[in-house]
């Protein structure tokens, strides 16, 4: 990029050089900030400035936008901005611990909310299993997904995204980072999701692989994962806050295939892996045979629907009002005899309500199947002092959000697992866990004696000043 003369003497003279050195789509100076809106071209954006996403927004084929470490980037909430990674664009937004990249809100402090602005959409040219796919409400439509399971969209590493998911059109709303078709060629680690007004992470098919997730205060399902997504998800971390919850039904993980129960041609299922994640519900205590107040709309820990295949491993569910659900048997189906395709393995769950559930009735399954498939290789916990359980486990209870509000969150929650059932049980030695892109633990849930939220992680983002 070309350097900035910086010209205090006229204000005017100012926001012209700022408009002829920086290659912005359509930029221009708004209250105190540089506005990113339309096509952008290949261009850094600088931590010295403030940013301002309007509309949607695009990096189309052959364009990058690279951000330095530190850099803040706001959505417009009036406009609905959203950042629109097109196939063959490319975001490059490497922060690091100290310098974290930061999207959020435009509102001030204390004022922002969930649903202020779009997001972040991330396509690319790897498989999705679905004809014509595209991402409802962006405009004009994208049609996303390919044949390169390789594909490379950029780099989010120490990247934070905050009040984000919004309905760009009646019933379709966009998530705070949503992905359709990223390839594995795309680098996903340290990346933050706080207060959504939708999913947390939602996955339409692709291969791209993850570490280090954390998905803070969801309106709806923290990971989201369809469409025959195959990559692999390391290390990841949910925490749940007891009002919020969408009126679909939010869980921690929801699973299928496809967007019907329609066998997806050439058998083309969701076979992913998600490993080592703890997924931390609203439910924190039992007083006098009550559990704290949260929202009905609540549902279950893991939600499997329609065709799903995915693996979940060495993970830990606390807090939900429910456990597992096979929504249709040909979900039930692909996880039970010689030809299975997912694995549920080494996953301790509490669950104080329905621990094990059916959705549309079939013949060939039943609650006390889905009892039978899980108790097999998972471990259930039926203390209903949930409080104790979660000792038991080793985790530290000040990581719930109890009666706090989302301002009275810890700062600094502390995540590590030092003592407790968590510390050890975990197995890498299914076929479907020996992918090299896995890191291989003893313990179980994302977290052993190190917490890698630390430095770069926000847990009260409504407070903080940008």
């Amino acid at each position: 990029m070309k350097n900035i003369i910086l010209i205090f003497s006229s204000l005017f003279l100012f926001n012209s050089c700022i408009n002829d050195e920086l290659d912005f789509g359509t930029t221009n100076t708004d209250e105190n900030y540089i506005v990113l809106t339309g096509n952008l071209k290949t261009q850094t954006l600088s931590k010295d400035f403030r940013y301002l996403i309007k509309g949607q927004t695009f990096v189309r084929d052959g364009a990058v936008l690279t951000l330095e470490p530190g850099t803040v980037v706001f959505g417009d909430k009036a406009s609905k901005g959203t950042l629109v990674v097109d196939l063959g664009g490319k975001i490059i937004a490497e922060g690091t611990a100290a310098e974290p990249i930061v999207f959020t809100s435009s509102q001030k402090s204390e004022s922002r909310d969930r649903g202020d602005w779009g997001g972040i959409v991330i396509l690319g040219k790897a498989r999705v299993n679905q004809p014509n796919a595209v991402i409802e409400g962006i405009s004009p439509a994208i049609i996303y997904g390919g044949a390169d399971d390789n594909d490379n969209s950029g780099i989010l590493k120490y990247v934070r995204v905050e009040y984000a998911g919004i309905e760009l059109t009646p019933n379709n709303e966009t998530n705070s980072i949503t992905m359709g078709g990223v390839g594995k060629g795309t680098t996903m680690e340290y990346c933050q999701v706080s207060y959504g007004g939708d999913d947390g992470f939602e996955w339409f098919g692709g291969t791209v692989n993850g570490k280090y997730f954390i998905s803070l205060g969801m309106w709806d399902d923290c990971y989201d994962i369809d469409y025959g997504w195959s990559g692999h998800l390391q290390f990841a971390l949910s925490v749940r806050y007891p009002s919020f919850a969408d009126q679909s039904g939010s869980n921690i993980i929801e699973t299928d295939s496809a967007p019907s129960d329609t066998n997806p041609a050439g058998n083309f299922y969701t076979t992913g892996v998600v490993s080592n994640l703890t997924g931390i519900g609203p439910i924190y205590q039992r007083v006098n045979n009550a559990y704290n107040s949260v929202s009905g709309n609540y549902q279950h820990c893991i939600d499997m629907r329609r065709y799903t295949s995915l693996t979940i491993a060495n993970s830990v569910f606390v807090g939900m009002p429910r456990g597992i659900r096979f929504n249709q048997y040909s979900a039930y189906e692909r996880y039970v005899g010689a030809n299975a395709t997912g694995f549920l393995l080494k996953n301790i769950m509490s669950a104080p309500t329905t621990r094990y559930a059916i959705g549309t009735a079939n013949a060939g399954y039943s609650d006390a199947a889905v009892t039978t498939l899980w108790t097999a290789t998972n471990t259930t916990d039926i203390n209903t002092t949930v409080q104790d359980y979660y000792a038991t486990l080793g985790i530290n209870p000040n990581t719930f959000y109890g009666a706090n509000t989302t301002n009275f969150y810890p700062l600094n929650p502390n995540f590590e697992v030092t003592s407790g059932l968590l510390t050890s049980g975990a197995e890498f030695t299914n076929a479907k866990l020996t992918n090299a892109y896995l890191t291989p633990t003893s313990y179980r849930g994302a977290f052993g004696t190190t917490d890698w939220t630390n430095g770069w992680a926000e847990f009260v983002p409504n407070l903080k000043q940008y």
